[in-house]
């Protein structure tokens, strides 16, 4: 099976694979805002509306740069690792400073962070449609369930549903001609690795899972910081 010639990627055609409209744009998912350069090749690029595309882009800014300062403790451009945050954070201030001002200290010392959580939501979404979209089909629809949290606060049966998914529910093969049906089937449909469910665009920077059972359940791990769940019944 030619990969470039998936039947699924046809019926993409002519619509926005986030609502449904018209497209007047491409879209890469995920964004590169939330990768580091050099960037993986060939990554996925989906259509899409201007609306749905340009009018995300600022919340994936944020939500990129609002991570990095909290791994790294501090919203001071020059003490951040990743030299994409740095940059943006020096050259938008008022970002910066609306970041800095989301942190206060907790009474054991240590930073306590409070997220813009519409904005950290409407990526998630975004995101979630887009590789329901890529593996299987789009997901218009509002979902179910959205579950935004940091991986590191996650107790062990938590983060072990999280990293493997539910073993106790059959999962069938998804449909034919898609690229998830592929995989099943020891395909390879792009470049990326794939360690279990988990489709590996850039090590330590971003990893998902799709997956349908009864259902499509989307997981996606931020900078092995934020774990994401997003799931239609």
């Amino acid at each position: 099976m030619d990969p470039s010639h998936l039947y699924i990627d046809q019926r993409l055609v002519g619509m926005c694979v986030h609502c449904g409209a018209e497209p007047t744009t491409r879209d890469h998912i995920p964004s590169k805002v939330l990768l580091d350069e050099p960037y993986p090749p060939d990554l996925p690029v989906l259509n899409s509306c201007a609306d749905c595309n340009v009018g995300c882009s600022l919340d994936e800014q944020y939500l990129s740069c609002f991570i990095e300062c909290v791994i790294s403790g501090t919203a001071i451009p020059a003490n951040l690792r990743r030299t994409k945050v740095q940059r943006v954070l020096t050259e938008q201030t008022k970002l910066q400073s609306r970041i800095a001002s989301s942190m206060r200290i907790g009474l054991d010392g240590a930073p306590l962070w409070e997220p813009e959580s519409q904005r950290v939501r409407n990526v998630i979404l975004k995101l979630a449609r887009g590789h329901a979209a890529y593996e299987l089909y789009p997901k218009f629809e509002e979902p179910d369930h959205i579950g935004i949290l940091p991986l590191p606060t996650l107790g062990v049966r938590a983060r072990q549903a999280f990293e493997g998914g539910d073993s106790s529910i059959f999962e069938p093969w998804p449909e034919i001609g898609s690229r998830a049906f592929m995989r099943a089937s020891g395909g390879k449909p792009d470049p990326f690795p794939q360690i279990g469910d988990w489709i590996i665009v850039q090590p330590g920077r971003y990893r998902y899972a799709v997956k349908e059972t009864g259902g499509v359940s989307v997981r996606i791990a931020l900078s092995e910081y934020l774990a994401c769940e997003v799931s239609w019944k």
